[in-house]
């Protein structure tokens, strides 16, 4: 029964196989909540800034144990900093993120515990619950259960067929608005600090939800942070904002920047690093994305040939424009969160902003 159904873990990049477990999301509006209180999982609590909104459950390292049948269920993710296994939790299934045991991995732990806590977005992963007993750190995420948008984008047989330019259009809008909102509806503001298409999980709806927060910054830490040999680097290969491997200094305008190269995956589905070529997608449409050429954007030479003519062109324009000015190399030019939410919900008169509604109500494309 395992192998029916393909689920994605935040932030390990491994595949689930499960049923989905349901969606329940909250408003775009919602505020910040704070606290690590031991509400149990079902439970959906009202709160503004400084309250608990949806509390995640914190568990006895015996309770981990228990429901992974002491780390022998299904490895269901692994990657550099965790591993991840099946489980279930008050009847319904959940992805048990452990993280590895050091100093520096339980900072890692810490920082992505920190700021789930804080946040409650519907496009944004949610925290069940969590374990900070031992030094292994251990996170009780959602499902999603399309996988993450990297496969469905790239995944060279993995995804079925290629995503359709409204399902890409709304993926766009949620997940500028969950950024919109850790930016600007935060207290205090978290800059998620490796935006890149495996970090954008696509639940049984498709709708997006942003994950891993390992290397998310709040607060001053979110203005500021000096590289030093005690830290590694923030970000991916392709989405890392130029500015900030110049000057160490990370941003909102850093998450800008690498939502700016998610916009050019979108459009063209090209990835924003091939590794056996050494390529960087921004340095490829560098010439078609300077100021003068973009604002007479030929959309059919850089929208995605797998989708034909299936696109619409008007939006296409808009996305590459708005792509060009996130990809800016001057950060203080580059647009604010905000600012592209509404860039994208007025693209092509709102349709973009209609297609992402239809999908929050559960709707299919």
């Amino acid at each position: 029964m395992w192998q029916r159904y393909r689920f994605l873990c935040c932030g390990c990049g491994g595949n689930m196989a499960a049923s989905a477990a349901g969606d329940r999301g909250c408003d775009d509006d919602a505020d910040c909540g704070g606290g690590s209180g031991g509400g149990g999982f079902g439970e959906e609590e009202e709160g503004g800034k400084g309250g608990v909104a949806g509390a995640a459950r914190r568990l006895s390292w015996a309770q981990v144990e228990a429901m992974t049948g002491g780390f022998t269920s299904a490895v269901v993710g692994e990657g550099g900093f965790s591993t991840v296994y099946l489980a279930r939790v008050a009847g319904a299934l959940a992805a048990v993120k452990v993280h590895r045991s050091s100093e520096r991995l339980h900072r890692v732990f810490r920082q992505e515990l920190d700021a789930l806590l804080r946040v409650r977005h519907p496009h944004i992963v949610r925290l069940l619950a969590f374990c900070e007993q031992q030094e292994e750190g251990v996170l009780v995420l959602e499902f999603a259960a399309n996988g993450n948008l990297h496969e469905r984008l790239h995944g060279g047989g993995k995804a079925a067929g290629t995503m359709p330019w409204a399902r890409r259009a709304s993926v766009a809008l949620q997940v500028a608005r969950a950024l919109e909102y850790l930016h600007d509806r935060c207290e205090p503001a978290v800059v998620h600090g490796d935006v890149k298409a495996s970090n954008v999980l696509l639940d049984e709806a498709m709708s997006a939800k942003l994950c891993d927060f390992g290397s998310a910054r709040m607060g001053f830490s979110a203005a500021v942070r000096p590289r030093s040999s005690a830290h590694t680097m923030l970000g991916s290969p392709g989405y890392v904002d130029p500015h900030y491997i110049r000057s160490g200094m990370v941003t909102k305008k850093s998450d800008v920047y690498s939502f700016g190269v998610l916009l050019l995956e979108l459009l063209t589905g090209m990835e924003a690093f091939c590794a056996a070529e050494g390529r960087l997608l921004t340095a490829v449409l560098a010439p078609r994305l300077r100021p003068a050429s973009c604002a007479a954007c030929d959309a059919r030479m850089l929208v995605d040939e797998r989708l034909g003519s299936a696109y619409d062109a008007g939006e296409a324009s808009a996305v590459a424009s708005l792509a060009a000015s996130c990809v800016g190399e001057n950060p203080s030019l580059r647009p604010s969160m905000a600012d592209v939410v509404r860039a994208l919900e007025q693209g092509a008169h709102g349709s973009i902003s209609a297609v992402a509604r239809r999908s929050d109500g559960h709707g299919k494309l």
